[in-house]
């Protein structure tokens, strides 16, 4: 077991009375409980599906579940019976390269099939004659995804590496599509879609995924009525040569980013490390979005309750002194620059001051936590702190813990969420007088110096009697030493709003677009231990009725569970001789299928009890997400040997014994979690 684990509680004997007296409750029933924790820790091999004779690089189950649809290297598409374990059509699609995206049109009686390839073509097929009825050639570039909506039977939707999504009516005469959205018009010629969604719950609204850290959000319906009514306005009226129309109104697009990745860019720039969305996904209620950013990790956005990323880095001129801050939020909405000091920051009379106590039961997990901690398993500690924090979401002391274990392992994105945690603490509890002090060092590590500075002299001031002291002293040292080294041109980039700014200088991003950008929104959560680097397909899901855990593939040939909500790691699976790319839920089941470069099709349920072989399960989680940690981090040629089956010891990055100088310096304000 890779930490302390908390079951959900639920009173299935209840739910299994009702069931037996009420039909009707049947089928909630079985919506309710088909993925459990019971299940997941059972979950194994079923079967492997033999057909293709490539790579299998989309899966998608109709809505029924009876059916599974695949495509692959090899140009055919594949309906099998999962639950037979046979093939029932195999139809080549008429492509001329890889099929990438394959898709049941709703509402055909899972007759039509659309099929996207490598050859920029969109193929529209019927099942029961096996013959292409419809060719789309209006891409000028590989199609990556597919996207339908159940509101919209006869429509549907693609993301090309062309930077365009294109919008299809099957029910017109005319055999062409039309440009819903062009990437192009906002981020220049060099952006490319990856992956698109639409909303289970509300169809209006489409998510896309390219190149760069942002992820978009489209209502689709405002779209197409903003078209409309300037399509009448320029039919009704003379427009001089200088007005320009915008292509998408205003209120039609929203943004969502981790917070600290656009500033992260020139360093990974710089490393050849590529920032891409990969895969887009909303939770069965459509109120959650779900990304696997490749190159990073993968991030869950809240779309109901929101929130600013927690930065510094607009000008100081935007930054507002007015409206209360709570937990990276402002009530005013005019600023996200945000700065938690004592003489900075209001905290709301109604919030309830966090209590120091916690029940017994907690009280265990935060000492194992510590215990964790003492014996430097970072990800072990930073597991348990989040399992307390799950339960007990207003003890400022957890988080405070949690942001130094973070700032101990030193992943990728970890000091931003130490920052977090350090913000969630000083909210709880202004006086956190560790939180204060690791907000400081977070800062310089994320190359905040100047608001790092003001930071620790907040700090001194709050706190007189650490001033002196051996940590302040050289974390004050190492804020002034970087200030020193600082050149003119930073200064002023440092002074600008250099978060949402282009990736390519060489590259003009409109006014509309830089708009966008600043007022993208932040994550949630953050789901770590699986490498994305090497294929732009990878896809992450959730998995559950309600999104209870979710899943992603790994360049490690494996795929792994989460616990949304605490985002705990709680399963490993090896699922592929090389990468996995695709898995997809079953849509009532606990029944998972997944494949990627071996030309099977895999699937997953939970296993017998009696059976006590399972030889698929990893069983150090923390080394092989430590292990892939590494591997993102690692030069393009050593990813390249790593795949060919190479071991490389010493990459770059920081291990389980990695350096202590960011914490060994804290002297007393900071030796150990609270």
């Amino acid at each position: 077991m890779f930490c302390g684990e908390v079951m959900t509680t639920v009173n299935i004997t209840r739910d299994f009375l009702q069931r037996q007296i009420r039909d009707k409750r049947a089928s909630g029933f079985q919506r309710s409980h088909h993925v459990t924790d019971p299940f997941i820790k059972r979950l194994g091999l079923e079967a492997e599906l033999q057909g293709h004779t490539g790579c299998v690089n989309c899966l998608e189950w109709n809505e029924r579940g009876d059916l599974l649809a695949s495509g692959s290297d090899d140009q055919h598409a594949i309906i099998w019976d999962p639950f037979r374990h046979t093939k029932l059509t195999t139809m080549h699609t008429g492509h001329a390269a890889n099929i990438f995206s394959v898709k049941f049109l709703p509402h055909s009686g899972d007759r039509i099939l659309i099929t996207g390839a490598a050859d920029t073509k969109v193929h529209v097929h019927d099942l029961t004659v096996k013959e292409t009825i419809h060719m789309f050639s209006d891409h000028t570039n590989r199609v990556k995804r597919i996207a339908t909506a159940p509101m919209w039977p006869n429509t549907f939707w693609s993301a090309a590496e062309d930077g365009i999504i294109r919008q299809y009516d099957l029910r017109e005469s005319s055999k062409r599509s039309e440009v819903l959205i062009d990437l192009t018009e906002f981020c220049g010629q060099l952006v490319e879609a990856k992956c698109l969604a639409v909303n289970p719950r509300d169809n209006n609204y489409l998510a896309v995924g390219a190149n760069g850290p942002f992820v978009r959000l489209y209502d689709i319906r405002m779209i197409n009525n903003y078209r409309k009514s300037v399509g009448q306005s320029t039919s009704a009226a003379v427009h001089t040569f200088c007005e320009r129309q915008k292509p998408i109104p205003d209120e039609a697009g929203q943004y969502y980013v981790a917070g600290h990745l656009p500033v992260k860019l020139p360093d990974y720039n710089n490393r050849l490390r590529v920032l891409v969305a990969t895969y887009v996904t909303f939770s069965p209620d459509g109120t959650e979005l779900l990304v696997n950013m490749g190159g990073e990790q993968v991030y869950l956005f809240d779309l109901t309750f929101k929130q600013r990323p927690y930065t510094f880095l607009l000008p100081k001129k935007c930054q507002t002194s007015t409206g209360d801050v709570q937990n990276g939020k402002t009530t005013n909405g005019v600023s996200n620059g945000m700065f938690l000091p004592s003489n900075h920051i209001r905290i709301e009379s109604k919030m309830r001051l966090s209590s120091t106590e916690l029940p017994a039961h907690l009280e265990k997990i935060k000492q194992q936590a510590n215990d964790a901690f003492a014996r430097q398993q970072w990800t072990q500690a930073i597991q348990l702190y989040s399992l307390g924090i799950h339960q007990a979401s207003c003890n400022a002391m957890l988080y405070g813990n949690r942001a130094a274990a973070y700032m101990k392992r030193k992943w990728d994105g970890d000091h931003y969420d130490a920052l977090r945690d350090c913000l969630k603490a000083l909210t709880l509890n202004p006086a956190h007088l560790k939180a204060h002090f690791r907000l400081a060092r977070c800062l310089f590590e994320l190359n905040y110096v100047s608001e790092a500075l003001e930071c620790l002299d907040d700090f001194k001031g709050k706190f007189p009697e650490q001033a002196q002291s051996s940590a302040c002293d050289c974390l004050d040292k190492d804020i002034k030493a970087a200030l020193f080294t600082k050149t003119e041109t930073e200064d002023k980039k440092a002074n600008s709003s250099i978060r949402f700014h282009s990736f390519n200088r060489k590259e003009s991003i409109p006014e509309d677009e830089l708009v966008l950008r600043e007022r993208s929104f932040d994550y949630k959560h953050r789901y770590c231990g699986h490498c994305n680097t090497t294929t732009d397909i990878k896809e992450a899901n959730f998995f559950g009725s309600k999104g209870q855990y979710v899943v992603s593939g790994s360049d490690d040939g494996s795929f792994f569970i989460w616990e949304k909500e605490t985002t705990n790691l709680v399963r490993i699976l090896q699922g592929d001789e090389s990468i996995v790319n695709c898995l997809q839920p079953h849509p009532n089941s606990c029944f998972l299928a997944t494949s990627g470069i071996d030309p099977v099709v895999r699937l997953w349920s939970p296993r017998p009890e009696t059976e006590t072989e399972n030889g698929r399960v990893v069983e150090d989680m923390e080394s092989a997400a430590q292990a892939n940690q590494r591997r993102m981090n690692a030069d393009p040629l050593e990813v390249m040997l790593l795949n060919m089956g190479y071991r490389i010891t010493g990459l770059r990055g920081v291990g389980p014994d990695g350096s202590d100088d960011e914490e060994s310096s804290e002297g007393q304000v900071q030796c150990r979690p609270s």
